[in-house]
């Protein structure tokens, strides 16, 4: 191979900056695009922001052009760049803190899930080869004080630059930075670099915060403790299944014929997820904090529902068939079957969710106290849709099968989804099967409810992790399903018509804390009966008679 000349630093800095401007940038451009005007002031106004950013890398990136710093900063910035420009052009995805945290926190089944041959051609063409060019590339570096007056000179022009284009262009430039706070989460590299920052912090935080215990003075209403049927209260948490495709709640197609025909199934049409990812949304609905008093630091070292539960007297089970229960089931009795051998319902390292209700007869047939079971479900997690229910399940074709859902047309991808919501609507009708059988010597219920939506393909999302404020709410309209058996609703003293009507009332996932601790007739101090949704129909003595409370979530 042709020896390289050695070139200056300066050179370096100069087309590093405008290869990760022109290489791991396209969707930030497309994306401006369609949000400046049309014509020559739509072109300047994006020449302008170009020129602001460039000034901007190249600075930052001059006073890193030390010998053996540079190299391995710029090839880790091409590796990781390349990385996450995969996953934002395939999937429309914005990278925040949440989304790190979310990828930080997932498993090696939903990792293979989105592995693909393109994503390694990403990794070897825009991460690989320039990083083994810059490699065999020497530099002349300066000596340390040539090297500092050099830094500053570049440093200045580029101060210089940036304020003549911010003079020039401030109108233009003022508003859509003011308008468009969707940008600063898709400029690569200082996106994924922002937000790494901000995690670690997050870190740092929690394991220097406190702990908090919550509910130390819960008990059970004497009623509860008397009851003569114990009770079995199993509460689902859902997997990114989004309202606007259920039927129970008005969805064209009938993706829920099994449940429709259950008797006595509340199906609430106005419930809005904590968060867009299951790492918020699952310990924020999990914690009294509510959205508006959420962070992942806080509850990290708070004490949640399941805590207070048991505080009170009521055994406390968690099966799990994804990525774990990110921190809420501490004092519960966990058990783990996304990786269980179970030749009819397990393949390829991951399990269906029929797997969750083996043993649920021989549980009702050994309870003896009050029990809260926690199913964890695999659900409509994507990209891979059709992993997700047997092939009987497959009634919507055609269906995509495969992770590269931009490469899909939007028929396949909804019908994909919606056959998830078919396997679902299948395991729901199984599980309230069983409690109908058994309410007689158990007093019986189940709760429903999806930790965040989906998108799929909605203004060029898929998936989920939006941040919130900028989320559609497929990814946050999310279905809240109820069903009491006779047994449970004369223990409880809850009134299913009541509940019926109110089915329309705005609920959000801050309501579940208090509401699972109505239902179970915990009291405490830190029980709210306004963000009780069963409070308002159940007889005075029991609780408030005052409604649920909308929550800033469902506004």
């Amino acid at each position: 191979m042709p020896k390289i000349k050695p070139v200056r630093p300066e050179i370096v800095t100069v087309l590093a900056s405008a290869f990760l401007l022109g290489a791991f940038n396209l969707p930030l451009w497309r994306h401006l695009d369609t949000i400046t005007a049309a014509g020559d002031a739509g072109w300047r106004l994006t020449a302008a922001f170009a020129a602001l950013l460039f000034g901007v890398f190249t600075a930052i990136l001059s006073w890193l052009a030390i010998p053996k710093l540079f190299k391995p900063v710029l090839i880790t910035l091409f590796m990781v760049s390349a990385g996450v420009t995969y996953f934002m052009n395939r999937y429309g995805i914005l990278i925040d803190t949440g989304m790190l945290r979310n990828a930080a926190e997932t498993n090696a089944t939903e990792v293979r899930d989105l592995l693909s041959p393109t994503l390694f051609a990403y990794m070897a063409l825009l991460g690989l080869a320039p990083s083994l060019l810059l490699w065999r590339t020497p530099v002349n570096y300066r000596r340390w004080l040539p090297g500092l007056l050099s830094k500053t000179l570049v440093t200045a022009g580029c101060a210089v630059g940036i304020a003549s284009v911010a003079l020039i262009n401030y109108q233009g430039l003022s508003s859509l930075l003011r308008n468009h706070h969707e940008l600063h989460l898709m400029v690569v590299p200082s996106n994924y670099i922002g937000a790494s920052i901000n995690y670690v912090r997050e870190q740092v935080a929690s394991s220097q915060k406190p702990f908090t215990r919550i509910g130390e003075d819960a008990v059970r209403v004497q009623s509860a403790a008397n009851q003569t049927h114990k009770s079995l209260t199993v509460l689902v948490v859902g997997e990114s299944a989004r309202a606007e495709n259920f039927s129970l709640l008005g969805y064209a197609r009938d993706t829920n014929p099994e449940l429709s025909q259950v008797p006595g199934l509340v199906a609430f049409s106005d419930m809005h997820s904590c968060g867009t990812e299951t790492a918020v949304s699952v310990p924020c609905m999990f914690s009294n904090l509510g959205r508006a008093g959420y962070s992942a630091a806080a509850v990290s070292n708070r004490e949640g529902l399941l805590d207070v539960l048991k505080r009170a007297g009521v055994q406390v089970l968690w099966r799990d068939n994804q990525s774990g229960c990110k921190g809420t089931c501490a004092s519960a009795t966990v058990v783990n079957l996304s990786n269980a051998t179970d030749p009819a319902l397990c393949a390829d390292h991951e399990c269906r969710d029929e797997i969750l209700l083996q043993g649920l007869q021989t549980l009702i047939d050994h309870l003896d106290q009050d029990t809260v079971l926690v199913l964890h479900q695999m659900g409509s997690h994507g990209p891979e849709y059709y992993k997700r229910y047997p092939a009987t399940f497959e009634r919507f074709t055609p269906v995509c099968k495969s992770n590269a859902l931009d490469q899909c047309s939007r028929a396949s991808i909804v019908n994909g989804y919606d056959n998830t919501l078919l396997y679902t609507d299948h395991v729901l009708a199984q599980l309230l099967d069983v409690l109908r059988k058994n309410q007689a010597h158990v007093a019986t219920a189940m709760v429903y409810l999806s930790d965040h939506g989906e998108s799929l393909g909605e203004f060029n999302l898929f998936l989920h992790g939006t941040p919130y404020m900028l989320a559609p709410d497929q990814q946050k309209h999310v279905p809240l399903l109820v069903w009491l058996s006779d047994t449970y609703q004369q223990a409880v003293g809850v009134d299913m018509d009541c509940l019926a009507r109110n089915r329309s009332a705005p609920l959000s996932q801050d309501n579940l804390f208090h509401s699972m601790l109505g239902l179970l007739q915990v009291r405490t101090r830190v029980y709210d009966p306004a963000l009780d949704l069963f409070s308002a129909c159940k007889p005075s003595h029991l609780a408030s008679t005052r409604p649920a409370k909308a929550m800033a979530a469902a506004s």
